[in-house]
């Protein structure tokens, strides 16, 4: 069925103006002022509305085995909260432990999502070994259409790489011409000065943030940052949360190192203190990278608007409180993560957009664009075009309300955000011209999602 979106402001990554929207065959037909319809063309009056392509959450966690737990979310449930937030499509971390096969991993990944995804979906591949087959796998993964890897730089023994395998990793993903995401810490000094905390008696989540303090981040990033250099490959560090990260980060860039830089939706938002309240509700704010001392809140919108930082994502990863209290006399036993799928495009405009720290610009390409062109899905993504998918959000930017638990979709029984306000929301959400979202509602298929494949675009 046709679809018309009437009557909207259109703001894009470059441009903004009043048009109506023709959709056809899951596609934008066409754009441009009082356009016709046929009979029977579905219409949505987008009146006093913006309208934004949809918006991609380049890093999330549904399905996920992590500190002898697993992260709450189905992919149903995680792709219905994404919508009603705006988010038309995410790219999940695949990410089987070291112990386990990578071939394996991925393809129960994509059957976990296949058929059960409201919204569209793709995957980095994490390398969490490098051994006699490891090459063959990820020549293979990539074959199939998953043309990003993930590498963590911290989670000893768990996730996390050698030098030795970090190097060879590299090597592969440049001659394949595939970008390589980072999670950018020390291993050793995480280990380390956990230990030591741990003996000195410190205990709670408290604690969290002092066992890897913002000089452990800036070193991985810029261990990653030389290792780029070194191999010719092209990278992407992931939830950078700090000004001396950013600094080794942007150091960098100036030498001419391909490196791309993500902060998630946290960061932007809570500082260390969160994490410093008692018991299990300091514990719900352990992430890692840990939450910072306040004065990076304004470093990273800064950095931001500036470019420096070019997306914004979430790392949604949701333990319930149940989980979280895992870690109850010990801080390293706490699962890591928050939700943040399904608010960060109401936050990051309330508290960017609306305040006037943010142009909507910026906004819609950090959050829209940017990750489509860095992931190999635009200009099929993250734009308005005649050609390009027809996943629309119509925003109301009049909308005033609270972000509660109870209202979520997101499976888990708090949210982080809780009492925050909210200035807009979505109203409509398409999904290659399907209307999933309805007057803020869920109201579509959650088998509509499909997993898309990419093309390796890193090649000289």
């Amino acid at each position: 069925m046709a679809l018309l979106i009437r009557g909207g402001e259109i703001v894009t990554a470059d441009s903004r103006s009043h048009a109506d929207i023709y959709i056809e065959n899951e596609t934008i037909t066409r754009i441009g002022p009082a356009l016709d319809a046929p009979a029977g063309t579905e219409v949505i009056d987008a009146r006093g509305k913006f309208v934004f392509p949809g918006f991609i959450d380049p890093h999330v966690h549904i399905h996920l085995p992590f500190m002898a737990t697993f992260a709450k979310d189905t992919h149903t449930t995680a792709s219905v909260a994404a919508l009603l937030g705006g988010t038309t499509c995410f790219i999940e971390m695949v990410c089987p432990s070291r112990n386990e096969d990578a071939l394996t991993g991925y393809q129960i990944w994509k059957q976990k999502a296949e058929g059960h995804s409201a919204c569209d979906y793709a995957f980095h591949m994490a390398v969490t070994r490098y051994d006699a087959n490891t090459e063959a796998q990820l020549r293979e993964i990539v074959k199939d259409g998953t043309a990003s890897f993930k590498v963590f730089l911290a989670y000893k023994n768990f996730f996390g790489v050698t030098d030795d395998e970090l190097f060879q990793t590299l090597t592969l993903a440049k001659s394949l011409g595939v970008i390589t995401t980072a999670h950018c810490e020390n291993a050793e000094l995480v280990t380390r000065l956990q230990q030591r905390l741990l003996a000195e008696g410190k205990t709670g989540p408290e604690w969290h943030e002092p066992s890897r303090p913002e000089p452990v981040e800036a070193e991985g990033t810029g261990r990653f940052a030389a290792f780029l250099e070194q191999t010719g490959a092209t990278g992407y560090v992931v939830h950078l949360s700090c000004q001396p990260a950013l600094a080794a980060a942007v150091a960098a860039k100036l030498r001419g190192v391909r490196l791309y830089v993500e902060s998630v939706l946290p960061h932007f938002l809570f500082d260390k203190s969160f994490a410093e309240r008692k018991g299990v509700e300091g514990m719900k704010y352990v992430m890692s990278p840990p939450l910072r001392d306040k004065r990076n809140l304004d470093v990273l919108w800064s950095g931001l608007e500036a470019g420096l930082i070019d997306t914004v994502g979430t790392d949604h990863c949701p333990f319930d409180t149940e989980q979280k209290l895992l870690g109850k006399d010990n801080f390293t036993l706490i699962p890591n993560g928050i939700p943040g799928i399904e608010d960060r495009v109401n936050l990051m405009y309330t508290y960017g957009v609306a305040r006037g720290r943010l142009d909507i610009h910026r906004f819609v390409d950090a959050l829209s664009t940017q990750p489509a062109k860095l992931f190999g899905l635009f200009p099929r993504k993250g734009n308005i075009s005649v050609g390009a998918d027809a996943d629309l959000v119509i925003f109301d930017p009049n909308y005033r309300g609270k972000i509660t638990a109870k209202s979520q979709k997101t499976n888990n029984d708090y949210n982080g955000f809780e009492g925050y306000a909210i200035e807009g929301r979505p109203t409509a959400v398409t999904v290659r011209g399907r209307v999933q979202v309805r007057d803020g509602a869920f109201v579509g298929a959650t088998s509509l999602g499909r997993m898309l494949r990419r093309e390796p675009q890193y090649k000289d």
